[in-house]
């Protein structure tokens, strides 16, 4: 069954969109802001987000980049605004469709079907490259949730493991420490503020993964910055 998320703050919107997927025998959640939008996506795979342009909280831009940091889950913005900048604006922040209101209900039902075909094609391609990630002497085993070093199987706690597969799955890009906050511990953890949680996590991951956590292969630090994943053989 399909799961899509509808993100819109006009409800009399939502419920018609909910009520049509729902006859096509698809699973629908709902949020009416942006931040409950970034929650839900962050708590579900969707197969599709419907995501409107102007929202409370957040607009669809920002909440489109911030999936986009976690997710490769298909999104389509909704918008009464059709001018071409805006357009280009929602696919420069991955979005990947664009449809423009008022639209016909069979028009959006027809795009949600054709990404969810595209989409099973490229997962049915790239499964079986993407449940082993490799780097170096690494190997990381997403669907088992396991982790070797050469044949050693290294034991990670549930939190260690979420935070190597995220740097592992976006090598070279530098996290802050409010980002993985974010990210790995959600948006409660980031409320209270405490990053020193990152940095016993990054601690103990390097104690675990690494020949020597002073002088790392993998897990590094950019200093000021934040942290990132890239293989070095030294």
């Amino acid at each position: 069954m399909a799961k899509i998320l509808v993100v819109d703050d006009e409800k009399l919107i939502v419920k018609g969109i909910r009520f049509s997927l729902e006859q096509d025998g698809m699973e629908v959640d709902c949020a009416y802001d942006g931040e409950e939008a970034i929650e839900l996506a962050k708590q579900n795979e969707y197969d599709v987000v419907l995501l409107d342009i102007m929202l409370p909280k957040f607009d669809g831009f920002e909440v489109c980049q911030t999936i986009r940091e976690f997710s490769e889950m298909p999104i389509i913005m909704l918008t009464a605004k059709g001018g071409d900048m805006d357009k280009i604006l929602g696919l420069e922040y991955g979005a990947d469709d664009y449809i423009t209101k008022p639209f016909n209900i069979l028009e959006v039902k027809a795009r949600i079907k054709a990404i969810m075909r595209r989409n099973s094609r490229r997962l049915k391609n790239g499964r079986q490259e993407n449940r082993m990630l490799t780097a170096g002497d690494l190997k990381l085993d997403r669907e088992g949730r396991r982790v070797f070093i050469g044949e050693k199987e290294i034991n990670l706690t549930a939190k260690e493991f979420d935070l190597l597969e995220l740097f592992v799955c976006n090598p070279n890009k530098v996290y802050s420490r409010e980002a993985l906050l974010s990210l790995v511990w959600g948006n409660k953890a980031t409320e209270s503020g405490d990053v020193r949680t990152v940095d016993v996590h990054v601690r103990r991951l390097r104690e675990k993964i690494e020949p020597s956590p002073s002088d790392p292969r993998y897990v590094h630090t950019k200093w000021g910055v934040g942290y990132y994943f890239q293989w070095n053989n030294h």
